[in-house]
């Protein structure tokens, strides 16, 4: 049996705009996007929204419902109450181009930040081998429909537009901890991870994974396993000591191809000129 809802729905452009009041009719069985479509064909002809699959796919029609970001196509009517107002406004992290639709460009920027898969050099297409366990273990990640609601949810980007620049967000060091797992990738990923897509950024608040539409702990499965594996490799007193001889090695050996660079030369070439050759100072 339907009844009439109040919706607040935000409407403007990336000039400004204001949330507009709308009683709709709202059937049985209905989510909030169906709503939505029902206020463009009878009330608000030229409200913009994106949407496409309508069956938690695609990830188009995110959006913020009643504050919290959510996939209007997958919010069903039967989570509020009749007399409940339901507030409808675009992602706030992101430009708002129109109405609901926003412009989620910085991801993709982010994404081709990133370094595709790094094979090694001695494996054609084809050679590649994985055990089941590596094939597995991401495979969660790969569930993404990117959404973008833990990048428009993690505060460090949404109430920090300044760390948009150097850091990644949670989608996007997902991808390189998935890079990371990879058995067969020999990028150096934690050190992208830290240096370039700001991983010491993340403080693990797990706000990202609580509004993944795809229950992707994101948190525990990908960003703290990364952060204690860049830790490890940074602070491993193996690998610190590992460091420290290469890096001997490494000077002493620029010494001697130094020193005997000069000593080939001669005195015509800048090589120090035999002792017998300098007079006294003065003289």
């Amino acid at each position: 049996m339907g009844y009439q809802a109040h919706f607040k729905v935000w409407r403007g452009d990336d000039t400004g705009g204001d949330l507009q009041d709308f009683q709709v009719e709202v059937n049985e069985g209905e989510v909030v996007l169906d709503i939505i479509h029902r206020l463009q064909a009878t009330q608000a002809g030229d409200m913009a929204v994106r949407w496409n699959c309508k069956a938690g796919k695609c990830g188009s029609c995110s959006a913020e419902i009643n504050g919290r970001p959510r996939l209007m196509c997958m919010t069903r009517m039967s989570t509020f109450t009749e007399d409940e107002v339901v507030t409808v406004t675009p992602l706030r992290t992101f430009p708002v181009i129109r109405d609901l639709v926003t412009d989620v460009d910085f991801n993709y920027v982010k994404a081709r930040e990133i370094a595709s898969f790094a094979p090694p050099e001695d494996l054609a297409p084809g050679e590649y081998r994985m055990s089941q366990v590596d094939v597995e273990r991401p495979q969660e990640f790969r569930k993404c429909i990117e959404c973008y609601l833990c990048q428009n949810t993690c505060h460090v980007v949404r109430d920090h537009e300044e760390n948009k620049a150097e850091f990644a967000g949670p989608r996007y060091l997902m991808r390189v901890a998935e890079l990371d797992m990879h058995p067969l990738d020999v990028r150096n990923r934690k050190e992208d991870a830290q240096e370039d897509h700001g991983l010491g950024y993340c403080n693990i608040t797990k706000c990202c994974t609580e509004v993944c539409p795809e229950h992707i702990k994101i948190t525990d499965n990908s960003l703290i396993p990364m952060k204690e594996r860049v830790v490890d490799r940074k602070y491993d007193p193996l690998v610190w000591l590992g460091r420290k001889i290469f890096k001997r090695e490494d000077l002493e050996q620029r010494g001697a191809t130094g020193k005997r660079s000069l000593d080939e030369a001669g005195p015509e070439n800048g090589s120090p000129l035999p002792a017998d050759s300098i007079g006294p100072v003065g003289s």
